[in-house]
């Protein structure tokens, strides 16, 4: 199967390369920036909905007065990109896809595109255009030969490290099929519970980070704006930040690079993390486990690799259902976390019983193609 896989990369820039690298961060948040205000502008005054090549001349008109001579001091390949980019963010909100596009920020993640015009590479050297020397480039897995460069992605986060994206023409191979069929249910105390009786436990890595991350915010406040010092403590802040994130997205990774290789069919609830979140309790429990990615790398990895993923209703009523006779009690708090079947006598964990009936619901779903919900039940 034909796909476009990106392979994520750290680099270390030279010090003449990251000046090149922040100009170009700056002039493309600038025309991104720009033109939000001149489509917000038009739409608001006139109704009127600017193309992207209208937005290309006018880049070009820009380009050529003097207060703008500076946005020729990097490649124009970025800048056009930047343009593609604001382009696709509109035809996501008008898509309802996403919400309105907003400015960019100078603070946080910073980012700038390539094209095959304005990067060379030779399947062991990365030079992008203006910089007379390739990219010192840490390379942390292997490039498929095959792979196909069509475009690059260059960017900092706020702990200041860069990274570089190429995004290649590959082709995933599908895996050898299977019989296994297993179902998740997902929580807090226990990251993921699996139908065949498993539980792995959640990482809760924010939480174990949070006591230092407290302490270091606190001294962050302490500094007086805008002095180094605050720089200091904003960037201790910032690199442990990105190590929770790098470890959650890790343990994801892993996890679900497992499942899809060990099944063939896996069924999983149909969530809405967003909602779930306003839940004050729960809402920063729910917002470190990750449920959200989780089923995002499920889904794409499965389509890659030729397996099967289901996602049944969210309000099928998974942990009240006794797997073994189909009874369903009319009420089961969270705090019971065990209960036996009135109906026959089955004692059930109440996690492995969830998770058993979304399989059991999946494999309905599958082959009748029937929503599953409360209503249909007895």
């Amino acid at each position: 199967m034909k796909i476009k896989r990106a392979y994520k990369y750290r680099f270390y820039p030279t010090t003449e390369q990251e000046k090149i690298i922040i100009r170009t961060f700056g002039c493309t948040r600038f025309v991104y920036n720009h033109f939000l205000r001149i489509h917000t502008d038009a739409w608001f005054n006139t109704q009127e909905n600017i193309s992207f090549n209208q937005t290309g001349k006018l880049l070009t008109k820009m380009k050529k007065q003097p207060e703008y001579e500076w946005l020729k001091e990097v490649s124009s390949v970025p800048l056009q990109q930047s343009l593609n980019h604001l382009q696709r963010a509109f035809l996501n909100f008008f898509a309802k896809r996403a919400k309105y596009p907003i400015f960019k920020s100078k603070h946080g993640k910073q980012s700038a595109s390539y094209v095959t015009t304005a990067f060379k590479w030779d399947g062991e050297r990365l030079k992008l255009a203006k910089m007379a020397e390739p990219l010192d480039i840490r390379w942390s897995r292997i490039l498929p030969k095959l792979a196909k460069v069509t475009s690059i992605n260059i960017s900092k986060d706020p702990a200041n490290r860069y990274f570089v994206s190429l995004i290649c023409d590959d082709i995933a191979e599908t895996k050898s099929k299977n019989t296994n069929k297993i179902g998740i249910d997902l929580g807090l105390n226990h990251f993921a519970i699996l139908s065949t009786g498993e539980k792995i436990t959640a990482p809760n890595i924010f939480r174990k980070k949070e006591a230092k991350l407290a302490k270091l915010q606190r001294r962050w406040a302490k500094k007086q704006k805008g002095s180094k010092n605050c720089s200091k403590a904003k960037l201790k802040v910032a690199r442990l930040l990105s190590k929770v994130a790098d470890s959650r997205k890790d343990f994801l990774h892993k996890l679900s690079t497992r499942l899809i290789n060990e099944n063939q069919v896996i069924a999983v609830e149909s969530l809405s993390v967003c909602s779930m979140r306003r839940n004050h309790h729960l809402a920063k429990s729910i917002s470190d486990a990750g449920w959200g990615e989780f089923i995002r790398q499920l889904e794409y990895k499965a389509n890659w690799y030729g397996r099967t993923l289901i996602g049944i209703d969210r309000w099928y009523p998974s942990s009240k259902r006794c797997s073994n006779c189909g009874h369903t009690i009319p009420n089961l708090p969270l705090n019971i976390r065990e209960w036996s079947c009135p109906e026959c006598g089955s004692k059930h964990d109440r996690d492995i019983n969830a998770a058993r009936n979304i399989l059991a619901a999946g494999l309905a779903v599958s082959a009748c193609g029937e929503a599953i919900s409360p209503m249909s039940l007895n």
